[in-house]
């Protein structure tokens, strides 16, 4: 969990900015809700490397006292540093890549103090097309970072290029499975041209959000603690997207066991973004242990456009989370059925009853998951456009009280 400068700020990133971004993370205590690393994204490189050694160096004008000092800075605030590169001769945003000089780059931030690395995919030479072709230049990196003797957080950005989700549990932390992310919903968009991951030959880049979430649907069976489907940086605060649409996508990528990387300006947050972005339920799910990313159990298509999809994950201690999302543009009652809910876990759980937690209501204390009740069997709902309900399941005493399904 973390910021990422990208998505609001692009090339125009310097020293300032860092720190101001730091700053607000800090006064608006988002740490305690585990958000730690700040990451510089593309354009923080000088016009070339440095003449003598090869080492990558900052934009002195951009970032007058350096990285190390930049990262120091960040340390003392209690957060972690991150920084940017590519798999390629150059950056997407026509900077020095770091194809050929992965052992010299990774000593170098590992210099500098970094504690994370998103390494992209521009400019690859053409040294793609095969999953072990991928997999080799990409492996120069984690081999070079290991070296380095410090932990860095090793972030692949190969765009779902030749399937990570196969090959690269061994050499990477995570490993992003599309193209860039969009700040809508829904919108289609050519350069983000297709409809399934799984060989894929144009990634792209403007993928809306429900288009990722169809994309990462199959992969969940891929990722686990210490590998994990990338679905993006978030886009939450951007103000493309509604407030329903904004609790859609952070919803989606907590329980999908996304990295959660904000990509808003953190200086400069609404109520309703901070609401989103510090529900401590929701983190809970995207944070559990048992590092299982939901299921979905099924998908069902609205005459009107868009489906309803239901999606079902394993948590610790025997629990578990089931959400409902709505890609539709229009209201939808739909009956939850717990024999698709726990359809995975057999008959003895699809009809014992549960205590219901709705992730996103608050109950007296103010605290983000109200018990809703003991349930048995299933329940009925009606979900708004382009919303997403997440529900907490607990097992419940067999001798406990149910709520009548009728009454629900």
């Amino acid at each position: 969990m973390g910021w990422d400068t990208w998505n609001h700020f692009g090339c125009n990133v310097d020293e300032d900015t860092i720190v101001s971004a730091a700053n607000a993370i800090v006064q608006n205590n988002l740490t305690q809700f585990g958000y730690e690393y700040v990451i510089i994204d593309d354009c923080w490189q000088a016009p070339s490397r440095d003449n003598q050694t090869g080492a990558p160096v900052a934009d002195p004008t951009k970032f007058p006292n350096g990285m190390e000092y930049l990262s120091n800075k960040i340390h003392s605030m209690g957060l972690k540093f991150g920084i940017y590169s590519d798999a390629g001769t150059l950056t997407c945003g026509g900077h020095f890549g770091s194809l050929g000089y992965e052992e010299i780059d990774a000593k170098t931030y590992a210099e500098w103090g970094a504690d994370y690395l998103k390494y992209d995919n521009c400019y690859n030479e053409g040294l793609a097309g095969t999953p072990h072709i991928s997999h080799e230049r990409y492996a120069n990196m984690s081999r070079a970072l290991n070296v380095t003797g410090r932990p860095i957080l090793y972030s692949m950005c190969s765009w779902g290029e030749d399937g990570p989700w196969n090959y690269a549990q061994t050499i990477a932390n995570s490993w992003r499975i599309s193209g860039d992310v969009m700040d809508s919903f829904d919108r289609y968009d050519e350069r983000c041209p297709c409809t399934s991951v799984i060989d894929c030959k144009l990634p792209g880049f403007h993928c809306a959000v429900s288009r990722i979430i169809d994309f990462a649907a199959p992969l969940g069976q891929k990722a686990g603690p210490g590998h994990w489907n990338d679905l993006d940086m978030l886009e939450v605060g951007n103000g493309g997207m509604s407030f329903e649409e904004y609790r859609t996508h952070f919803s989606m990528w907590s329980i999908l066991k996304s990295p959660l990387i904000l990509g808003n300006d953190v200086t400069n947050m609404t109520n309703e973004t901070m609401t989103i972005i510090t529900n401590t339920a929701i983190i809970a799910i995207n944070q559990d242990a048992a590092g299982s990313p939901a299921n979905r159990m099924w998908k069902r298509s609205i005459s009107q456009g868009g489906e309803t999809s239901l999606w079902a994950g394993a948590l610790v201690n025997n629990t578990f989370v089931f959400a409902l999302l709505n890609t539709s543009p229009v209201n939808q009652t739909v009956e939850i059925d717990f024999v698709d809910v726990f359809f995975d876990q057999g008959p003895a759980y699809q009809t014992q009853p549960y205590e219901v937690f709705d992730l996103w209501q608050k109950d007296d204390s103010g605290n983000w998951g109200k018990n809703i009740g003991t349930i048995q069997g299933g329940m009925n709902v009606t979900i708004g456009i382009h919303q997403t309900m997440v529900w907490k399941a607990v097992p419940a005493p067999q001798a406990s009280t149910k709520r009548n399904y009728a009454e629900l």
